[in-house]
């Protein structure tokens, strides 16, 4: 759990950082949040 969390703190930091729009943040923020919701089903 603490593994898949650090990951998706390092990925959301790395899309965060690619962002130039209000709206990018958003985009990356809902796929972060995707990929968590599919981490912890697994």
């Amino acid at each position: 759990m603490k593994k898949t969390a650090a990951f998706a703190a390092c990925l959301m930091l790395f899309a965060l950082a690619g962002c130039n729009t209000v709206k990018g943040v958003g985009q990356d923020v809902q796929k972060a949040g995707s990929a968590i919701e599919n981490a912890a089903r697994k």
